[in-house]
């Protein structure tokens, strides 16, 4: 099934503005994220997905293809939607939503998340790790995600799910075997993700803000690839210091 990855990218973040362009390396936080995702070898078109004209030139300055969008998208799942309904991107059955603050993201995570997109009782795939430590278990930060049997997705939550009532799980071991962190990043068919797209946020995604739950509200199924190497995400200053650290030693 053809695929394409569209990467969402805003110049005014919260925590970190202008994070796209960042470049203390010599290269722009979003062209590494775009070099990653273009080596998924089952992905045929890597776009990227901005309102802002300063992020547009930058890609293209690197050779990068971009999409302008509208500026009153209120998440990347609205902005990767209003790319894929393009007639120019209609041949593509599956749209991997590769954030677009994830410079070291594996391309094989990517691949697997197609791969699973790619079943016929699938609406669309994402990524869980190992919760890393306690810190991270009690972080509102660090979206929890609990899966059945199939690893179809049952919630995400900003709390502690499951709930250890009994308090047996008190070693780092038994937390990262008990508890899985979600990754931002979504493999959708098409169809479900115009879908989505078009319906009106839930309650229970207004009260997590967390926007994965009107898929599972709405019935989608949401099957989770596990993985042990979560992408380090550039959320805050100290995480890009962090990075322009590690690539010193690449």
């Amino acid at each position: 099934m053809p695929a394409m990855i569209v990467i969402p990218a805003r110049f005014n973040s919260t925590r970190l503005p202008g994070k796209p362009l960042l470049n203390r390396t010599g290269k722009y936080l979003i062209e590494y994220v775009v070099e990653q995702a273009s080596k998924a070898k089952r992905a045929d078109l890597v776009v990227v997905a901005t309102d802002d004209q300063r992020i547009a030139a930058a890609v293209q300055s690197f050779g990068g293809r971009c999409e302008l969008t509208q500026s009153t998208h209120l998440s990347g799942t609205d902005r990767i939607a209003e790319v894929a309904a393009r007639p120019a991107f209609a041949r593509y059955d599956i749209v991997v939503n590769v954030q677009g603050d994830e410079p070291e993201i594996a391309p094989e995570l990517i691949d697997e998340l197609i791969v699973a997109c790619s079943t016929p009782s699938t609406g669309m795939s994402t990524a869980a790790a190992p919760v890393a430590s306690r810190q991270e278990l009690l972080s509102p930060n660090v979206v929890k995600v609990v899966c059945d049997q199939q690893s179809s997705a049952l919630y995400f939550s900003r709390s502690v799910i499951p709930f250890d009532r009994e308090g047996n799980i008190t070693s780092q071991t038994d937390v990262r075997r008990c508890y899985q962190k979600h990754l931002g990043i979504y493999a959708y068919r098409r169809d479900v993700l115009l879908q989505l797209a078009a319906a009106p946020p839930c309650q229970l995604e207004c009260a997590e803000k967390l926007e994965q739950l009107r898929a599972l509200y709405l019935g989608y199924k949401i099957l989770v690839v596990r993985t042990n190497n979560a992408p380090h995400g550039i959320d805050t200053p100290a995480d890009y210091e962090a990075f322009v650290a590690r690539r010193a030693f690449v």
